[in-house]
């Protein structure tokens, strides 16, 4: 819809329990990287993506964000979606969507940078106006993460983590509409991954989209640590 403005949900809420050693106290988005938190480092990007409004999905010790961030953040609206208790994933997604008014929404997580042509995935999801389009990242010798099938530009499964030489991974990245979660009828409470993505697949909904940018996840420490010569 024309003059509709490009909004984000950005999944915000994690408490970084495998970061605990190195950070504490505070959620795992807002871990130091080159004395800055690493969101800032994922708001800025969106901004430069042409982001106009970002809407935080947050829970743990979520206070500590709004105070760094406030209500605009480098002429970026952000609002907060607030998580009374866990919701998972996927219930945290749908409760953040109604703070969105547009019909193709970018979801990101807030504790990964992947920085691809935004533009380029909101019109491919535009475009099929239905489902939802993921970028995948292209890895090698790799065993951290499960691999997407996919065929045809249709992401056909999701495959079990396991050492591979090579594949493609979920990047964290999708444009989705915003109907896709609300149509099916599920819990307050559910995982975006295994209630809906990984059932999807195959379904002629779940789209993929190669992008072979720089990826990094700060959820272990040794990546963590690589994080200030990455940015």
């Amino acid at each position: 819809m024309p003059g509709t403005p490009l909004e984000a949900v950005v999944l915000a809420g994690g408490m970084g329990t495998r970061l605990r050693s190195m950070v504490s106290e505070i959620p795992k988005p807002m871990a130091p990287v080159a004395g800055k938190p690493f969101l800032e480092s994922v708001l800025r990007w969106l901004v430069g993506c042409g982001v106009q409004k970002a809407v935080l999905s947050v829970g743990y010790k979520w206070e500590v964000i709004r105070d760094h961030f406030g209500m605009v953040f480098e002429g970026m609206e952000i609002r907060y979606a607030v998580e009374e208790v866990p919701l998972g994933t996927g219930g945290a997604v749908a409760l953040a969507m109604r703070e969105t008014v547009s019909q193709q929404i970018l979801v990101v997580n807030g504790d990964t940078i992947f920085p691809i042509d935004v533009s380029r995935l909101i019109a491919l999801q535009a475009g099929r106006g239905t489902g939802a389009t993921l970028a995948l990242k292209p890895m090698t010798n790799f065993d951290r993460y499960g691999t997407v099938e996919l065929k045809d530009g249709k992401i056909e499964a999701f495959l079990e983590k396991s050492h591979r030489d090579q594949g493609l991974i979920n990047g964290g990245i999708y444009a989705m509409d915003r109907n896709f979660l609300s149509d099916r009828g599920l819990p307050a409470r559910f995982s975006l991954e295994q209630d809906v993505l990984e059932k999807e697949s195959g379904s002629g909904q779940l789209y993929g989209e190669v992008f072979d940018a720089p990826f990094l996840d700060i959820g272990i420490p040794e990546d963590y640590l690589r994080a200030e010569q990455f940015l």
